[in-house]
């Protein structure tokens, strides 16, 4: 099938819908808290809002940490992202949800993209689960020849409908859509990153698994694989953050 390169802007969109979809549920609920507090004397009621408002603020912070982290250029003038950000930003994402995070990664700084795929790739695992259970993410080797391993396990565990074609950019229909703007974005990444995503299903856990791209032949080898440019470098059909 035809790889599937969206206009940048249609790509700023989606991304941006997206984000907005994970944080307007939160800033809902702090708006709705702060209503009540206007309305009610009731103390037990005034409680309920101050609570409700406590937790969608924190709630709506991790998602916009996360966002800034995945998505975005996370401010770095460099082309590194320090692994126990990344992990502090995915216990933020999922400290109050049905699904628990286990996390084991060097203490290090890895290639942003690498890291970027890394994030987009919890979210996906997310998803294979969606009655929650436990993700259980692994890292090893260095930054420039990095193994991540997810491992989702949980009731009604599933390879989420069309995010393999989404990943190699390949979608059905040759559109992509705001459900479908995740996974494709995370194959954008993983190529300009020079990675390789697999998805697997044994009974109730999906692993996903993310390696290097074997190294081609001198003659076939790719020029927009990351070892022939600058870290962490724009790929040249959609510039990445």
């Amino acid at each position: 099938m035809t790889t599937v390169n969206l206009d940048p802007l249609d790509l700023s969109a989606l991304l941006c819908s997206r984000v907005c979809h994970d944080v307007i549920s939160p800033v809902g609920a702090i708006v709705n808290g702060l209503e009540v507090l206007e309305d009610e004397d009731d103390a037990s009621m005034r409680d309920f809002a101050i609570d409700l408002i406590r937790k969608s603020a924190r709630q709506a912070s991790a998602r916009l940490q996360f966002a800034r982290l995945a998505f975005g250029a996370a401010g770095s003038a460099g082309a590194s992202i320090d692994l126990a950000d990344a992990e502090k930003v995915s216990r933020g994402m999922f400290a109050d949800e049905k699904t628990q995070l286990a996390w084991s990664a060097p203490q290090a700084l890895y290639p942003k993209n690498k890291v970027k795929l890394l994030l987009n790739l919890v979210v996906i695992a997310t998803s294979a689960i969606p009655r929650g259970g436990l993700i259980d993410v692994v890292v090893t080797g260095d930054g420039e020849a990095p193994s991540l391993v997810l491992k989702a396990k949980g009731s009604h565990a599933r390879i989420p409908p069309h995010v393999e074609s989404l990943i190699a950019g390949t979608p059905e229909g040759g559109t992509v859509d705001a459900h479908g703007i995740l996974p494709y974005y995370a194959g954008l990444v993983a190529r300009a990153a020079a990675m390789d995503v697999r998805f697997t299903i044994d009974g109730d856990e999906v692993t996903v698994r993310a390696e290097p791209v074997a190294a081609a032949s001198p003659a076939a080898q790719a020029p927009s694989l990351e070892a022939s440019r600058p870290s962490d470098s724009e790929p040249p059909e959609t510039a990445l953050a």
